[in-house]
C-alpha cells in the first residue's frame, strides 16, 4: 500500500519537470548556447561565414593592444562616469529630500511615477527627441539661449552640442543620467523605507542632528542597496550603446569622442565591410573580464570592515 502510494507521489511530482521544461529548453538556446558559441568564436579566425580556424589567444592580444579598443574603452568609462555622478547625485538628494519629510508629504507615489516616467521611454524616442531639441542651427535649446543673451544684451554663438568633440560626451551622459536617475532613487527609497521606524524615533529622542542620523542610521543600513545600484549601474554603463550610437555620426567630428566599447564591438561584428567576427567577440568578453574586474573590486569595497 506505501510502495503504492510512494509510486503515485513520484509520478505526480515528475509533471513538475514538464512544466519547467520549456523555460530551461528556451534559457539554453537564447541564453547559455550564445554564450558559449561566443567563447568559442573568440578563439578562432572567423570572418562572416565560412571555416573558423583557432588561433588561441590571438584575437585577446589584438584586443588588449588595440589602441582604437582602449580609446573607446575611455569614452566609455568618462561618459558613464559625468551619468553616474549626476544620476546617483540626484537620487541621493531625491532620497534625503523624501526619506525626511516621508511621514509628513503625501503623494511619494506620485512622485515615484513622475521621476521614473524617463526609463519607461524608448531610447529610440529619447534619441530623436533630443537630437531635435539641441540641433545646433534650428534647435530649441539654442533658440533659448540665444533669446537669453539678446536679454541680456550679450552675443550667443550656436553651440554643436552633438557635433562638438567637447561637449558631444558630456551631453550624452547629462541625457542618460536623466533617463535613469529614477531608476536609482526608486532602489534607494525602497532601501530607505525598509528601515524600522524605531531607529529613527530612538535617534531623535536621543538628540541625533538630521546629517548624525542620515550618516549613522541611513546610509550603513542601505549599503546593499547601494551596492546593488553601483554594481548595475557599472554593468549598464559599460554596456553602453544606444544613446551614443543613435546620436552620433560617423561622419562628425565628435564621433571618436563617443564611441563606446559595444559601437566599437558593433563596428567588427554587425557592420558591412568590417564585420570580424572572431575579434568582435573577443571584445565582447575583454569587456565581461573588465567590468567582471570592477564589480568584486566594488563588491569588496563595500563588504569591507570598518
Amino acid at each position: 500500500m506505501l510502495g503504492t502510494r510512494n509510486k503515485k507521489l513520484t509520478a505526480y511530482n515528475n509533471w513538475g519537470y514538464v512544466f519547467v521544461a520549456p523555460f530551461v529548453i528556451v534559457f539554453l538556446i537564447f541564453s547559455v548556447y550564445p554564450v558559449l558559441r561566443t567563447l568559442y568564436l573568440s578563439f578562432t579566425d572567423l570572418k562572416v561565414m565560412g571555416d573558423a580556424n583557432f588561433v588561441g589567444f590571438a584575437n585577446y592580444k589584438r584586443v588588449f593592444t588595440d589602441k582604437f579598443f582602449w580609446k573607446a574603452l575611455w569614452n566609455t568609462v568618462r561618459i558613464w562616469g559625468v551619468n553616474i555622478v549626476l544620476q546617483l547625485g540626484l537620487a541621493f538628494l531625491l532620497m534625503m529630500v523624501f526619506s525626511d519629510v516621508k511621514y509628513k508629504m503625501a503623494g511619494l507615489s506620485i512622485f515615484r511615477v513622475v521621476y521614473y516616467l524617463p526609463n519607461l521611454i524608448a531610447a529610440t524616442s529619447v534619441a530623436f527627441l533630443f537630437t531635435t531639441l539641441l540641433d545646433w542651427r534650428y534647435g530649441t535649446f539654442n533658440i533659448m539661449l540665444n533669446s537669453i543673451y539678446k536679454l541680456l544684451g550679450m552675443r550667443y554663438v550656436p553651440i554643436d552640442w552633438l557635433g562638438n568633440t567637447a561637449t558631444a560626451g558630456h551631453t550624452i551622459a547629462v541625457i542618460q543620467s536623466w533617463m535613469w536617475f529614477g531608476n536609482s532613487f526608486i532602489m534607494l527609497m525602497a532601501g530607505v523605507q525598509g528601515i524600522s521606524k524605531d531607529y529613527f524615533e530612538a535617534a531623535a529622542i536621543d538628540g541625533a542632528g538630521r546629517w548624525t542620523i542620515f550618516g549613522r542610521i541611513t546610509l550603513p543600513l542601505i549599503r546593499p542597496i547601494m551596492m546593488y545600484v553601483a554594481i548595475t549601474s557599472l554593468i549598464g554603463g559599460m554596456q553602453m550603446f544606444d544613446l551614443p550610437f543613435l546620436m552620433s555620426n560617423a561622419a562628425s567630428a565628435s564621433y571618436g569622442s563617443v564611441q563606446t566599447v559595444m559601437m566599437y564591438l558593433y563596428k567588427f561584428g554587425f557592420t558591412a565591410g568590417t564585420i570580424q567576427t572572431g575579434y568582435a567577440s573577443a571584445i565582447a568578453y575583454a569587456l565581461f573580464l573588465i567590468i567582471l574586474t570592477v564589480s568584486v573590486l566594488q563588491i569588496k569595497l563595500f563588504n569591507r570592515k570598518e
